[in-house]
């Protein structure tokens, strides 16, 4: 019984260390760039031994990869839990945007690092994240494109395209209203309004 007991907690401190050297590396990352980090100063800002992040991470790169798809991992489930919120067809578009916005605005050390630092990183680095970070990707577009479908096969929305790829610009003109905002934020606020974004799918620009 004391085994049992003492077990849990362990692993409970474990993972409180293991969270807490992620998210400093990920505020080192962000403010400095991958490669002017090093692991020394990731423990030294942390507060462990050098020794205890080494237990825990063979070394940066495998730091930066768990780094990269766990965040990339929490993205996606809150993404998809916000597509996935009742409501009809469009209001369940008007979630996905929504949301995107608040997840990115919300995330924005880990944003500017993946936006940024992984195009800097080495090719052995992105070798060993990018297939599971799109894999993520894709699905949350299969998740809209399927909300695109259903709307069309109750005639609420015209098939003038594919689904798949009304969900690809969709999805691309909600990444471009955020990448506005990222480099203005003043001059370009993100949409309070979803259908600031949507009416350019739901109404078109030419005039009937």
């Amino acid at each position: 019984m004391i085994q049992e007991i003492k077990f849990p907690r362990r692993e409970k401190r474990k993972a409180g260390q293991r969270q807490e050297m992620l998210e400093t590396a990920l505020g080192l990352f962000s403010e400095k760039g991958y490669h002017n980090v090093s692991m020394h100063e990731i423990a030294d800002e942390a507060e462990f031994a050098i020794g205890t992040l080494y237990k825990f991470f063979k070394n940066k790169e495998d730091l930066y990869k768990d780094l990269v798809l766990e965040q990339c991992e929490t993205y996606h489930n809150a993404l998809v839990r916000g597509i996935e919120k009742p409501g009809d067809e469009v209001e369940r578009l008007r979630n996905f945007v929504r949301t995107k916005g608040e997840l990115f605005r919300g995330n924005l050390p880990f944003i500017r690092l993946y936006l940024v630092e992984s195009r800097g990183a080495s090719f052995n680095i992105k070798a060993g994240v990018d297939e599971k970070v799109r894999k993520g990707y894709r699905d949350s577009l299969q998740r809209l494109a399927s909300i695109i479908e259903t709307g069309m096969k109750k005639g609420r929305f015209k098939r003038i395209a594919s689904p798949y790829y009304l969900a690809v610009a969709l999805d691309s003109a909600v990444n471009a209203f955020l990448l506005l905002w990222l480099d203005a934020p003043e001059s370009h606020p993100y949409p309070e309004d979803p259908d600031t974004i949507l009416d350019i799918f739901f109404r078109g620009l030419v005039e009937p």
